[in-house]
């Protein structure tokens, strides 16, 4: 009964932000909706809130306070609603003596090195807004890491994390399907200024419209899509349902070599972020196939068997291009391409180190290694990159970063924090092995044999891209490693 009331408060919720962002109801009603959903996730149980709040991160809205502050999105109040009621209790009952892991204490550190930044930064406003917005995304972390501590709500929250991930490949399925149906004004029309708008606010969509955004891949005057679905840019599109993938293979492979209908979900989710057009994560899948090749040879049976199994689903990855190709090629926006090379020449821009964007790239790198040896330290201040580049702050609104996480947070917060974060990343991947090799139930085996591949693509695509701070590629990542990191009841790990 519970599960299905969650269904139907889940279902309504889809149902409205389909009629807001089509511009069936008017944005100023969101207020509303938004008081709606907060209490339901404050009347629910905390873990019925917090499945809730994992199953909407594609579909949070931003919500219009004011016509100038338009940008205050509905995830900000609803993980705070959540982690309050989380805490209350802990702290009533002097509940809350949990002895920290070391992964734990990395967190504490670079949030502290994130405070730090703050005083060199030039735009301490900038700084102490990112440190409150990184903040605000760890809430729901802290929650689900400590809700994971039992094995039956780990599993229920890895078969919800399915609904979303499916969803978004859904919306970028018909994404493509629309390119054929209209011309590129009417699709900048109904994507830049009107669902991009309600949900993430006006600042953001006219930006996407008339600055820039990553949506296309250019080649003179043709042009393909670059598909987003529901979220800001073709990066984090792909981060997302990558993430997602390792709970579509532990219900989907339950059985093997029994597969069910689910199964079919994993080369649509291949194809999709292959037709997202992000080279970074096309040449990270070939880091995913050493790794791979390295950890099979340190499993014993029968964890080398499963893991083999769900490493050769890499191999469609590859097939897929096969696939993709004549999506690129054909004649999106309702204009003819007379080169039917563009995906291959996308492919080989990979290694062209004199193309404009890795040029582009590679300048920024330079730049942002010398603020690095300039500033060691505390870096140039969190939320302040774009000082870097001698740019104004505002500009990380629209995206101006290192193009690498990892000197993207070493520019920012020093040295230190760029240690730190190596560090803890190196943690999660030891703990998912760890879990892994120790796990005893199949679904979640699988899930963590599926996350020792996907977990490392993104780690790996991170090397050319920052996107993992976007808001809801940063939540699933939260989510993914609260699952990894958490220890559960008769966890011998």
């Amino acid at each position: 009964m519970k599960n299905r009331f969650l269904n139907n408060i889940f279902a309504v919720e889809v149902v409205f932000f389909a009629l807001f962002v089509l511009g069936v109801l008017p944005r100023d009603l969101v207020v509303y909706f938004v008081i709606f959903l907060a209490a339901y996730v404050l009347a629910a149980k905390t873990e019925d809130s917090t499945i809730f709040f994992v199953r909407s991160i594609p579909f949070f809205l931003a919500i219009p306070l004011t016509t100038n502050f338009d940008n205050f999105n509905t995830w900000r109040i609803l993980s705070a609603i959540i982690f309050i009621k989380w805490g209350w209790p802990k702290i009533n009952l002097r509940a809350t003596s949990y002895k920290l892991q070391t992964a734990s204490w990395l967190l504490i550190g670079l949030l502290l090195l994130a405070v730090l930044s703050i005083i060199p930064a030039p735009d301490k406003v900038a700084a102490v807004k990112r440190v409150i917005y990184f903040v605000n995304l760890s809430l729901i972390g802290m929650v689900i890491y400590d809700l994971t501590r039992s094995k039956e709500f780990t599993k229920r929250l890895i078969r919800n994390i399915f609904i979303p991930v499916i969803l978004v490949t859904i919306v970028g399925l018909l994404q493509v399907a629309s390119t054929y149906f209209m011309d590129i004004y009417q699709f900048m029309r109904l994507w830049g200024e009107g669902i991009q708008c309600v949900q993430f606010g006006n600042q953001w969509c006219n930006i996407a419209t008339w600055e820039g955004n990553t949506w296309f891949a250019y080649y003179g005057e043709q042009l393909s899509l670059r598909v987003f679905s529901l979220f800001t840019d073709s990066h984090t599109f792909p981060m997302f349902i990558l993430m997602g993938l390792p709970a579509i293979f532990a219900i989907s492979l339950q059985r093997i070599p029994q597969l069910k209908h689910s199964a079919w979900w994993i080369p649509m989710i291949f194809l999709v972020s292959i037709l997202s057009g992000t080279r970074g994560i096309w040449a990270a899948s070939i880091g995913v196939v050493i790794l791979a090749g390295i950890t099979v040879f340190r499993l014993a049976k029968p964890k080398k068997d499963l893991f083999k199994y769900i490493s050769l689903y890499l191999v469609l990855f590859f097939m897929l291009f096969v696939v993709a190709y004549p999506i690129f090629v054909s004649p999106q926006f309702l204009v003819s391409k007379g080169d039917w090379g563009l995906l291959g020449n996308r492919v080989r821009s990979i290694i062209d180190f004199g193309e404009t964007s890795n040029a582009q790239r590679i300048a920024i790198w330079k730049a942002s290694w010398e603020s690095i040896k300039q500033h060691p330290l505390l870096g140039v201040g969190i939320g302040n990159f774009p000082v870097v580049l001698n740019q104004d702050v505002e500009l990380a609104k629209a995206g101006s970063s290192a193009h690498n996480l990892y000197i993207h947070i070493a520019a920012e917060m020093g040295l230190a924090a760029i240690i730190l974060a190596v560090w803890f990343f190196w943690l999660l991947f030891k703990k998912n092995y760890t879990n892994f090799v120790k796990e005893g139930d199949h679904f979640l085996s699988v899930y963590y044999a599926a996350s020792l591949l996907f977990i490392p693509w993104i780690l790996i695509y991170l090397l050319t891209d920052a996107a993992l701070f976007d808001e809801r590629a940063f939540l699933m990542f939260a989510t993914v490693t609260s699952i990894i990191l958490g220890k559960r009841q008769n966890d011998n790990g």
